[in-house]
């Protein structure tokens, strides 16, 4: 369970920040402040990022902003959340209104070079599917020639669809919206015969339909969606930062540290591996700019990814989205992080 509460903000914050001059700049804002201010959806990304109505944010993405508070500041609770529309959310970090994006937003190209953004690593490798009405009949893509889709707007989702359908010779309506929720509204209501995503999106926002039984999601997908935490590419050490707290969690798991074990593995473990991560030996957290304990105040907090995942996309959640590509490397799956060394 998590050892911490959690607020909500109403709206999108914007925060008085000076434009970032030189490395480091950003830490030191988020520590004068004194808590970091963290860029997710509307609230409605379930198993991602979602506040319910007590104003508690969960999700895998929150999960990962709470971590990289505890990394930061030595408190997981230190986080307002932002909630932001796609098309606002790259405009809200370039502007400094948030100090990192952890909003389902893919990796790509232009984001990373022309949009002057990094990405600390990546925490869900997903690709673009199609969920429809199981009374559809529809069962494979090519079913769905001349069908209208719900997609959103100025997206790669936009893009992956028209390339996908020109490419195959294959016709369709797009039925554009600007948000996840106005998508869903369309598809139950019947105004468009499939709604197309992010595969995970697509299985978490089936639960928010009148009737999720009636829906499934396609076995099929057309792009690469690797999906992560996003920061301005002007501070490397923010960066880092950002990238060693995701790596942190992985490689947590990778050695069977838990939120459970982490504080007798941090002072008790022989193993080497486990004594760099947790601060033991090596003044790691120093060359960070953190505490030695920055990766026990995290994995303390939410565990490591595997606990994340369960929790919020797994088993152990309503989405129940089989772990796949999100696996450890040693179990069949892409997540693997750099050693600690």
């Amino acid at each position: 369970m998590m050892k911490y509460a959690t607020s909500g903000l109403a709206g999108l914050v914007v925060l008085a920040m000076p434009a970032v001059a030189a490395e480091g700049d950003t830490v030191n804002a988020i520590k004068q402040r004194g808590e970091l201010v963290c860029g997710v959806s509307t609230g409605t990304a379930i198993g991602l990022s979602t506040l319910d109505q007590s104003g508690k944010w969960t999700g895998l993405e929150v999960d990962y902003c709470h971590a990289l508070a505890a990394a930061l500041l030595g408190d997981a609770a230190k986080v307002k959340f932002a909630p932001l529309e796609f098309k606002n959310a790259f405009a809200a970090l370039q502007s400094g209104s948030v100090d990192v994006l952890a909003r389902a937003a893919s990796w790509t190209f232009s984001r990373d070079t022309e949009m002057k953004f990094d990405y600390g690593g990546i925490y869900m490798y997903d690709g673009q599917g199609f969920m429809v009405k199981k009374s559809s009949g529809v069962s494979k893509l090519a079913d769905l020639n001349g069908a209208s889709i719900c997609v959103s707007a100025g997206t790669t989702t936009e893009l992956n669809l028209s390339d996908y359908f020109r490419a195959n010779k294959l016709e369709y309506t797009p039925i554009v919206a600007n948000s996840r929720e106005q998508n869903l509204a369309n598809l139950d209501a019947g105004r468009c015969d499939a709604y197309t995503n992010e595969r995970g999106g697509l299985a978490a926002s089936r639960l928010g339909l009148s009737n999720p039984e009636a829906y499934v999601v396609l076995d099929e997908i057309i792009s690469k969606e690797p999906l992560g935490p996003i920061v301005k590419q002007d501070d490397p050490a923010f960066r880092d930062i950002s990238a060693w707290t995701l790596y942190a969690l992985i490689d947590a798991e990778e050695l069977g540290i838990t939120q459970a074990n982490v504080a007798e593995l941090a002072s008790k473990s022989e193993n080497p591996e486990v004594q760099r991560l947790l601060g033991k030996t090596g003044d790691f957290g120093a060359k960070l700019g953190l505490a030695d304990d920055w990766a026990v105040k995290i994995i303390s907090a939410v565990g490591n990814y595997g606990e994340i995942f369960e929790r919020n996309l797994g088993s152990g959640s309503p989405v129940k989205l089989a772990r796949g590509l999100n696996n450890l490397w040693t179990k069949g799956g892409l997540l693997y992080a750099p050693p600690v060394r």
